[in-house]
C-alpha cells in the first residue's frame, strides 16, 4: 500500500476557563444532515446551502491527471474544492474544462482566496474575478476564505465588503472559509456570527474522544477535541460542514500494516471515523491514483468496524506524541512569535504529502518575516502534547531554505 497524506489538525481540552460566548455556543443539538442514494453513491445536504454533495470530495492540491480525473466525476463526486492558488491557477483552469464538458449545473465548485495584510477590497474582488475566468464560469458555488486562522478574519471589513459586492453581482451563490489553526475558537466565533453558510474543518482521528477508548493503549495525549459539540450547534443553524485532513498518520516511514484489517485499510478506517458523524456533508481527499480512488470510494456508505476502529485507538496510541494538532499553544508562548504551527505544517507538506516545490515556496514568503529562534524551548514545555517542537522547527529551517 502506497504511503498517503496527511495533515495538520488541532486537538484541546475543553474548560470553564473558556470566554462566555465560546461556551454557550456548544448547546445547541440539532438533527443529522439529509441523505439521498443515487447508484452506487450516496449524497449529504451541505445546509442550508441545499446542495447534496457526494460523501467523498476531491481535493485538487493537486488534482490527478485528466482520465483520471474523469472518472472520478463518472463515479458520482460532484463536489471539488479548490483555491486560486492550487497548481499555480492550474487547477482552477482543470475544473473549468470539466465543468464545460460535463455541465456546469453537474459540480459544485468551492474555491478560496487568501486574506493577506496588503490587501484591499478590490484586490480581493480581483482575485475571485480571476479564478471565475479559470473556472470558465459566471458564478461560485461556494466561495471561502482560505486559512482563516483568527477570529478577527471573519469580519474583516475588507472581506465583508468584497463578499457583499460580489454577491451583488451574482459571481457567488454561497460563503464559507476554511480553517487550519485554532479550530474552536475560530468556529465558535463564526456560529455565534451567523455569516458563513458552509465551513471547511480540519477533522480526523487524532480528535477522539477521550471516553472512546475500548483498548487500554489509549493513552492521555488525545482529550477531548471540542468539535462535536460545534458541530452540532453548526448544523442547528444550517451550517454545511466540509472535512479535511482526515488522512493523517504519525509519520512517512513507519509501517501501517498493522493496522489494516483484512477487508481494509488504514485510510478507509479513517475516512469511515470521519464519515461516521452525522452532521459532516461531505469529506476532501485527494484521490492521485486508481488505487486510491478505488480506496476512497469504497467507504462510501460503510460502517466503521469494531477491528477498524481498535487499529484506529492503536494508530493514535502510537503516534500522538509526532502529531502536532495546530493548536497554536507553541506561538502563543514564543518570545518571538514564530509561527509554529504553520511551519510545521509546511514540513509535513514536504515530508509527508511530498508536496516538495509547494511547502518550499510557502515557507520562502514566510520567511523574510521570521523573526530568530532564542532556543528558549517555550514551545516544547507548553505543548500540550509533548512534541519537540524546537527539533522539527530546526529541521524545517534547513529542509524548506
Amino acid at each position: 500500500m502506497s504511503q498517503r497524506r496527511w495533515f495538520l489538525q488541532t486537538s484541546l481540552y475543553l474548560g470553564a476557563s473558556w470566554p462566555l460566548w465560546l461556551r454557550s455556543s456548544l448547546s445547541s443539538v440539532s438533527a443529522p444532515v439529509k441523505v439521498k442514494k443515487k447508484g452506487e453513491m450516496i449524497y449529504r445536504q451541505l445546509g442550508r446551502t441545499g446542495f447534496y454533495v457526494s460523501e467523498i470530495s476531491l481535493g485538487s492540491s493537486p488534482l490527478p491527471e485528466w482520465g483520471l480525473f474523469r472518472e472520478i466525476i463518472d463515479r458520482g463526486v460532484n463536489y471539488i474544492d479548490s483555491s486560486h492558488t492550487y497548481q499555480g491557477g492550474n487547477a482552477e483552469r482543470m475544473i473549468g474544462r470539466l465543468c464545460r464538458e460535463v455541465g456546469r449545473d453537474k459540480i459544485y465548485v468551492a474555491t478560496k482566496f487568501h486574506l493577506r495584510p496588503a490587501d484591499t477590497v478590490s484586490s480581493i474582488i480581483r482575485t475571485v474575478e480571476g479564478s471565475l475566468r479559470r473556472l470558465q464560469s459566471d458564478y461560485i458555488d461556494v466561495l471561502m476564505i482560505h486559512g482563516v486562522n483568527h477570529p478577527a478574519e471573519l469580519t474583516d471589513e475588507r472581506v465583508l465588503e468584497a463578499l457583499a459586492r460580489l454577491k451583488k453581482a451574482g459571481k457567488y451563490r454561497y460563503q464559507g472559509f476554511s480553517c487550519h489553526q485554532n479550530h474552536l475558537e475560530v468556529m465558535a466565533a463564526a456560529i455565534e456570527g451567523n455569516l458563513y453558510d458552509v465551513i471547511q474543518i480540519g477533522y480526523n482521528v487524532y480528535d477522539l474522544k477521550k471516553g472512546e477508548k475500548p483498548i487500554r493503549t489509549y493513552p492521555e495525549y488525545l482529550g477531548t477535541s471540542g468539535l462535536k459539540p460545534l458541530f452540532r450547534r453548526a448544523a442547528g443553524q444550517g451550517i454545511g460542514l466540509v472535512a479535511m485532513k482526515a488522512l493523517k498518520v504519525g509519520g512517512r516511514r513507519q509501517d501501517l500494516s498493522q493496522f489494516q484489517t483484512k477487508s481494509s485499510s488504514i485510510y478507509q478506517a479513517m475516512l469511515k471515523w470521519v464519515l461516521a458523524n452525522p452532521y459532516i456533508s461531505t469529506v476532501v481527499t485527494e484521490m492521485l491514483t486508481y488505487q486510491q480512488m478505488e480506496e476512497d470510494l469504497a467507504v462510501v456508505g460503510e460502517h466503521l468496524s469494531r477491528a477498524e476502529r481498535k487499529n484506529l485507538y492503536r494508530l493514535v496510541a502510537q503516534t500522538s506524541h509526532l502529531t502536532c494538532r495546530m493548536c497554536g499553544t507553541c506561538q502563543k508562548v514564543c518570545p518571538q512569535s514564530i509561527p509554529l504551527p504553520t511551519i510545521l505544517r509546511y514540513l509535513y507538506y514536504f515530508e509527508i504529502q511530498q508536496k516538495y516545490s509547494l511547502a518550499k515556496e510557502a515557507y520562502a514568503r514566510l520567511k523574510p518575516a521570521l523573526k530568530e529562534c532564542l532556543s528558549c524551548r517555550q514551545c516544547e514545555e507548553n505543548c500540550p502534547y509533548q512534541l519537540p517542537v524546537q527539533d522539527l522547527f530546526q529541521s524545517a529551517q534547513k529542509i524548506l531554505a
